[in-house]
């Protein structure tokens, strides 16, 4: 047993050290600044908080990240309509929430419960509809399918159109308005989950399965397995990921509305995954944080000596060409290449 733990932390020591780093960052950051991680005066204000502000927002996008890569880095099914999922959680959760009259925690655990339930019985649905397509015909399918959705859900008058709703019935504990640092440990505590439960199913026979679906799908299917159960099995669990992720951004933001249903929800997760690394554990997570932070950080205006750099104006035009020249150095993505190094490395030396 005791050898059993040391070669469980042997093997993940660079994932419990990133982990150990996140958790204590809110207070390195109050120690560094002299912000309190608890807020100012009573409020959630100063340096510290503001950060926790910014890796919530990237513990987030690498949920969703994570769930697209479920789908499209494991099993090789690429979709352009993911964004539905992520919306359709954010929306059920608020719609429960304000709309129904259910007291704050009974709303929240009834939200959950069920926008996770209505984003897996809708990915099974458009799976099962469209999984028969290949390719770019089923990439277009859902996004199709996706735009649908945004269009009806912006005219609707239940959600008040394209001007949204604001969430108002939050519990106190989950309010990140008045308790920041609560949420970042809260939304930590959810990546982590995510990150553990697709470990788990990809090193399961199901998940191996999975690998030989995205490898080649008619060998697959030559040796027995039905392979549209199992990518089946796939949508249906990004999309609950997704959910999940949805809810955690509407509960941030305090905000439902249509942008939580724009492509971007899928483009980003899709560039996020390519440059953390396709099919690999910890690729999605660190794309998310390359993306992300470098948009926090870059996207605004620099001032050197006399000379103003508005890096914001031309920010999509260098994140186009910094993407082109990741892909180009970093083929298998930054987690991908780092490994197919390793193992040459390996090779070399024995």
């Amino acid at each position: 047993m005791l050898g059993t733990w040391r070669q469980t932390l042997r093997s993940n020591w660079p994932h419990l050290l990133v982990l150990f780093f996140l958790i204590v960052f809110p207070h390195l950051v109050g120690w560094i600044t002299g912000d309190s991680p608890f807020g100012v005066g009573g409020r959630p204000r100063g340096q510290s908080v503001f950060w926790q502000l910014i890796f919530i927002e990237v513990f987030i996008f690498a949920i969703l990240a994570m769930s697209y890569n479920l789908m499209f880095g494991f099993t090789g099914v690429i979709s352009f309509g993911h964004a539905l999922f992520f919306g359709m959680g954010g929306y059920i959760l608020g719609l429960v929430l304000e709309k129904t009259g259910a007291t704050s925690e009974l709303g929240l655990l009834f939200g959950i419960i069920l926008g996770i339930v209505v984003s897996g019985v809708l990915g099974f649905v458009v799976g099962l509809v469209s999984l028969r397509l290949r390719g770019v015909y089923f990439a277009i399918f859902t996004l199709a399918v996706a735009e649908m959705f945004a269009i009806y859900i912006g005219r609707w008058p239940l959600t008040s159109a394209e001007d949204g709703f604001v969430l108002s019935n939050l519990p106190t504990f989950l309010n990140p308005a008045r308790d920041r640092i609560t949420y970042y440990y809260l939304v930590l505590i959810f990546m982590v989950l995510c990150f553990l439960f697709i470990r788990r199913l990809i090193n399961s026979p199901s998940g191996t399965v999975l690998l030989a679906i995205r490898e080649n799908e008619s060998r697959a299917q030559a040796i027995g397995y039905n392979t549209l159960v199992f990518k089946l099995l796939s949508i249906t669990l990004a999309g609950m990921l997704a959910a999940v992720a949805g809810m955690l951004q509407v509960i941030l933001t305090k905000k439902v509305g249509p942008e939580i249903l724009t492509v971007s929800f899928t483009v980003d997760p899709l560039l996020m995954t390519i440059i953390g690394g396709i099919g690999t554990f910890s690729g999605p997570v660190i794309g998310a944080s390359v993306l992300h932070l470098s948009e926090r950080i870059f996207n605004r205006e620099f001032v050197i000596g006399a000379m103003t750099i508005n890096i914001g104006e031309n920010w999509s035009l260098i994140l186009g060409v910094a993407f082109i020249l990741v892909v180009m150095v970093f083929p298998q993505g930054i987690v991908g290449t780092w490994v197919k190094w390793r193992a040459g490395r390996k090779a070399r030396t024995e």
